[in-house]
């Protein structure tokens, strides 16, 4: 149980972690005054930190993006979105194993494209369907509007994301806003460690202009990546209660095998052996019973996480939970900490009840029946 709380935990925040990254990257470089803003205020790609930033150690991917909130209109329908604009230098990484019908945006930096990608949840809203015409109305004074077609409709998984997300061609917005073409509304950074978001985050934040400022999407998206910490705790409580479980088990066990082996205690006093090798004897045996449980208890669970990892048998609700099936994640180092640590902690817990040997009476216990 433990192991498989482990890796189901692991596996949880590792795909959320994906999905969320998928649709902000890593680091949003943006105008300060922008700062948390849908639409923010024009960049220009020339900027001389940018092609500085794009051969930095730890730095994957950097793209160029600008949002633009519109309306989405049928005949009968109509639906509030955001247009995310994407160049040529998009990474489609993410976003490929996500599109359910279509294919990907052919962006060509020296013409635009009328197609969009829009999600299955704006589909069916809007009672779309691939290759369908739609009319987008940018929210501005005076209101402007596109004509697009539907190349491509994707699924993430991620409901919030997915009800409003349309990505479509930059220099839609870059017309629409009347940018020339050097200027974008920020840029997205990819890393090639999430671990080390933090002090990635500061050497972009050290790199770039005054008038500009990093984002990390921990700090975007903070309600998620709370939750997901949230997932930490419910794990080292669940394990918790697990070692204490064991722990009472084999002590109940340890018990047991000295009340079974009082004749033989007594008599091992009665020729002259101390209390504390006795006391090893019986510690001995129930570090064997832990290590027994460990081992099988390790097949089953390494066994039934690989078997959901190959099948996915077990799956959930994806409205609920972002994801339609349970996901896993073995870390091999994190499972032996744990099967170190639970080995342990049980051998520990055998010290206080193991004394009740130094109790017992050699006459008495040979005695005993």
């Amino acid at each position: 149980m433990m192991t498989l709380s482990l890796a189901i935990v692991q596996g949880f925040q590792t795909e959320i972690k994906k999905k969320v990254i998928g649709f902000g990257s890593h680091i949003q470089i943006t105008k300060f005054d922008s700062k948390n803003q849908i639409e923010a205020l024009p960049i220009s790609i020339n900027k001389d930190f940018y092609p500085d930033l794009k051969n930095e150690k730890g730095i994957k991917h950097i793209q160029v993006f600008a949002n633009k909130g519109a309306i989405l209109k049928t005949d009968e329908d109509n639906l509030g979105v955001i247009i995310k604009g994407i160049g040529s230098d998009f990474d489609w990484s993410f976003f490929e194993n996500y599109i359910v019908e279509g294919e990907k945006l052919n962006i060509d930096s020296t013409k635009k494209t009328n197609h969009i990608l829009i999600s299955e949840s704006i589909a069916k809203k809007l009672h779309l369907k691939l290759k369908d015409e739609v009319l987008c109305y940018f929210i501005q004074q005076p209101p402007r509007y596109r004509k697009f077609v539907i190349s491509g409709i994707y699924n993430t998984g991620l409901g919030e994301m997915d009800e409003k997300v349309v990505i479509a061609d930059i220099g839609h917005i870059q017309k629409i806003n009347n940018w020339e073409d050097h200027q974008v509304g920020g840029f997205e950074v990819l890393i090639d460690d999430f671990d080390k978001i933090d002090e990635m985050d500061e050497l972009v934040y050290n790199r770039i202009g005054y008038d500009l400022v990093s984002t990390s999407i921990k700090e975007i998206r903070l309600d998620i990546f709370n939750w997901l910490e949230l997932q930490d705790m419910n794990v080292i409580v669940i394990i918790s209660l697990l070692i204490l479980v064991c722990g009472i088990d084999i002590i109940s066990a340890l018990l047991i095998l000295i009340l079974e082996r009082t004749n033989m205690i007594g008599i091992l006093k009665a020729l002259g052996s101390r209390n504390k090798s006795i006391r090893k004897i019986f510690i001995y045996n129930a570090g064997y019973l832990i290590l027994s449980g460990l081992v099988y208890g390790n097949i089953l669970g390494i066994g039934l996480s690989l078997l959901q990892l190959k099948f996915g048998f077990l799956t959930l609700p994806q409205e609920a939970y972002f994801i339609d099936v349970v996901p896993i994640e073995l870390n091999f180092l994190n499972l032996l900490l744990l099967n170190i640590g639970t080995l342990i902690t049980c051998l520990l817990m055998l010290i206080i009840p193991s004394n009740i040997i130094a109790n017992i009476d050699p006459i008495k216990s040979i005695r005993f029946d």
